[in-house]
């Protein structure tokens, strides 16, 4: 079983991530919805999703940044895991300009 502080150092490690990117620039770019997406949203995704697989292997996780997940399968689960990788990825873009 996991730990709370597993958890909260995987949120930490991705935010870590994001600051990383953040003061050394990245790429903006346009998903299919218009919203924009940031190499900062793809590695906290990729951080977070990742690590939390490793950890609660019976628990799926849904992301933003997961793409559409089928409904049939999402209906089956019990509990899951639901994460924003970046929250705020527009006022993120914007304090860079």
């Amino acid at each position: 079983m996991y730990q709370a502080d597993q958890i909260v150092a995987l949120a930490r490690l991705a935010g870590d991530n994001i600051l990383g990117i953040y003061q050394h620039g990245y790429v903006e770019k346009t998903k299919i919805d218009q919203s924009p997406l940031t190499e900062g949203d793809l590695s906290s995704h990729h951080c977070i999703a990742d690590g939390l697989k490793v950890l609660t292997l019976d628990i799926p996780v849904s992301s933003e940044e997961s793409g559409v997940l089928e409904l049939h399968g999402r209906q089956q689960w019990q509990k899951y895991w639901l994460i924003d990788p970046l929250d705020g990825t527009r006022e993120f873009i914007k304090t860079q300009r």
